[in-house]
């Protein structure tokens, strides 16, 4: 067993225009004064890190995470949440996912996608430079729109849909394996990656990368009613990223899993600062942990009702409470009368 690394901050909830969140000096600052010493830095951010030159120099992410140590944080992972999206985009979506990219590739499909691709391999370098191990980002989605179909679905569709995901993710893949770094899709409502069947299904058709890893957030399984305890028995030889982050689903007799269009306050299913949600995070910490789990637990601050600030202050504490040392003896040691071969096939009667 492993000791979960933590507590740590993904940055993206947070940085903004004003200070102390608008350049990477102060934010490191401030996150270390709320007690983390480690942030997961949202590559696609020009504030916090330049990410081509990332991409490219080793003394530029040399100083990078010197900045970062001084403040008293590690840098834990990049992510590419907003560019791995623009990977596969079902057209329905164009409109609003553009604003994700560049503004030289807005309105051109191919030209997103393509930027896309570029921008999550150069975030794979860039982990390189920083000698960290795996990356956080989404798959996008091509099949998302007929999740709960009306007509049905034609036959195959889904099988070219995820054909397609994995044709585009095979090459990043391989330029992971390349750098040295796992990427870890967060498996999430929205991406065609949204439980463990579809997550199944394309790594399958990437041939079992060994790359194609898995970010375990459980408030996203508790918002699809699925057993987000399991799922760490199921998957963990493949869960390399870990975010920390609850949610409550409360059905009525007016809405359930889908929550009537309404506003997040309004929904049955919701995203909560730790500890005011229904994730049982004492069990899923002892299950990392026994599962050798020796990854960063991140918070990913999403409320809708606490200030972000103040939920970012009670879940550094939250999970410092929560990580656990595993032990090195066994509770009963005390006991133990020592034996040996002999000895044991006396105690059985085997002659």
């Amino acid at each position: 067993m492993q000791q979960i690394k933590g507590p740590a901050l993904f940055l993206a909830q947070f940085a903004g225009d004003d200070a102390p969140f608008n350049s990477w000096d102060a934010i490191t600052k401030w996150a270390a004064d709320c007690g983390y010493v480690g942030v997961q830095v949202p590559s696609w951010d020009g504030r916090l890190i330049d990410l081509a030159q990332a991409a490219e120099s080793k003394g530029y992410c040399d100083d990078f995470k010197g900045v970062a140590a001084e403040n008293g944080v590690e840098v834990t992972e990049l992510s590419t949440h907003l560019q791995g999206q623009l990977v596969a985009v079902h057209p329905a979506y164009d409109t609003a996912f553009d604003g994700f990219a560049a503004p030289e590739v807005r309105g051109n499909p191919t030209a997103r996608q393509e930027w896309a691709v570029d921008q999550v391999k150069k975030a794979l370098s860039a982990s390189r430079n920083m000698g960290i191990g795996a990356h956080a980002t989404f798959s996008g989605a091509l099949a998302w729109p007929y999740v709960y179909p009306w007509p049905q679905r034609p036959a195959g569709l889904i099988e070219t849909a995820f054909d397609e995901l994995a044709a585009r993710w095979r090459p990043i893949l391989d330029h992971a394996e390349e750098c040295g770094v796992d990427v870890c899709y967060e498996i999430h409502p929205g991406e065609d990656l949204h439980d463990g069947v579809t997550y199944e299904m394309f790594l399958e058709r990437t041939g079992n990368h060994a790359r194609a890893c898995m970010l375990y957030d459980p408030s996203h399984y508790v918002l699809q009613c699925l057993d987000y305890l399991d799922n760490i028995d199921i998957y963990s030889d493949r869960i390399r990223m870990f975010h920390v982050k609850d949610a409550e689903f409360n059905p009525t007799g007016r809405q359930g899993v889908y929550s009537g269009y309404q506003s997040w306050v309004d929904r049955a299913g919701r995203f909560r600062s730790l500890g005011d949600g229904q994730v049982d995070f004492r069990a899923v910490f002892s299950k990392l942990t026994a599962a050798g789990f020796d990854g960063w637990a991140v918070v990913e601050w999403e409320c809708a009702i606490k200030h972000p600030e103040d939920g970012a202050r009670e879940g550094a504490a939250f999970v410092r409470d929560h990580i656990i040392r595993p032990t090195e003896v066994a509770f009963d040691d005390f006991a133990d009368g020592g034996t040996d071969d002999a000895g044991n096939r006396k105690m059985l009667g085997i002659s």
